[in-house]
């Protein structure tokens, strides 16, 4: 069977938790290393930039390549695709329906219609998880797979320190991280103000790092003990999850959730709103109660314990979700 997996979010300059999948995806296949599959990865012609490349696929301008069985597009963005192949569509999350406010007009009539292309060509979708599969409508083409932990390179311990250092803090002193793109639907302004109110209680004034990419609405705004980082290396970000006290994350809605499940390979704790990634391993919160949030920050920064993630994570692998989007390959494919 031949299989063409489109990266073509790999060139975007923001790859976001889409980039992580496929890289993840990338890498479980490669350890499968199934030889009755060949895949083939394609990010479209490099004379078109990735806007433009969403642009001709939506307009059905730019087809698919000829000779594969399936072609598996790992978000909304997908080129039309000629028979027999069948294609297959990850469809990470639904948040511009749940939490519109938190996207741009723009951007939510994009997604809704890319959904309704989805729905019409695809012959299988993958969703992360449950409750990703819960906010589509019921169809027999849409499969649960979920994502892995074990994607990060060995964490880079100087370069974080480094890191720290630049922002005034001391090597090995004690911070709170959250990792994530900085948007509105990642409800950082809540994080911040929780964070405010929780740092007379913690053992010692810790600040908290926030760590990622600008995304799109207001910036956040500054506060004390607050540290921007902005984006950093994927070993340096192993690194500082290694170093932290404990990881909060807290979106108002997440079709997955993978820093946290990162943060929990790392044996770090996590302080999250409820999503699929973390299963019962979190402390979880209701991402728009500042108190509760503030509360849960005070009682895992006291004691720590990162075990029962640690376990959690160990059983999400890359290739235990590329043998699951095998099978579905080859049930499709047939």
């Amino acid at each position: 069977m031949r299989v063409l997996l489109l990266t073509e979010q790999l060139r975007r300059p923001v790859p976001g938790g889409i980039g992580t999948y496929v890289r993840g995806l990338m890498q479980g296949l490669n350890e499968l290393h199934d030889p009755d599959v060949d895949v083939t990865l394609w990010a479209g012609p490099d004379r078109l930039p990735v806007p433009l490349l969403t642009r001709a696929w939506d307009a059905g301008a730019l087809r698919a390549p000829r000779g594969f069985d399936v072609i598996h597009a790992t978000s909304l963005a997908h080129p039309r695709v000629r028979r027999p192949a069948r294609l297959a569509v990850t469809v990470h999350d639904v948040a511009w329906r749940q939490v519109p406010d938190a996207f741009p007009p723009r951007g939510r009539r994009w997604h809704e219609a890319a959904l309704r292309r989805a729905w019409r060509d695809a012959a299988l979708v993958v969703v992360p998880s449950e409750q990703t599969a819960a906010a589509l409508m019921p169809d027999s083409r849409v499969h649960v797979v979920a994502e892995g932990s074990d994607h990060l390179p060995p964490p880079d311990m100087a370069a974080a320190d480094r890191l720290l250092a630049a922002h005034g803090i001391a090597a090995g002193a004690p911070f709170l991280l959250t990792v994530s793109t900085l948007e509105p639907r990642k409800n950082l302004p809540r994080l911040v103000d929780a964070f405010a109110r929780a740092r007379p209680r913690l053992p010692e004034p810790w600040p908290l790092v926030v760590v990622g990419p600008d995304g799109w609405g207001p910036t956040l705004r500054p506060q004390e003990g607050v540290v921007l980082t902005g984006p950093v290396e994927h070993a340096t970000l192993n690194a500082l999850y290694h170093r932290a006290t404990l990881l909060a994350y807290v979106p108002l809605v997440e079709g997955f959730g993978l820093p946290p499940l990162e943060a929990m390979a790392a044996g770090l704790p996590v302080v999250a709103s409820s999503m699929a990634s973390t299963g019962d391993a979190a402390c979880t919160v209701d991402p728009t109660d500042v108190d509760a949030i503030a509360d849960a920050l005070v009682k895992v920064g006291a004691n720590p314990d990162g075990e029962a993630g640690r376990r959690h994570a160990a059983t999400l692998t890359w290739k235990a979700a590329a043998r699951a989007h095998v099978a579905l390959w080859q049930q499709v494919g047939r």
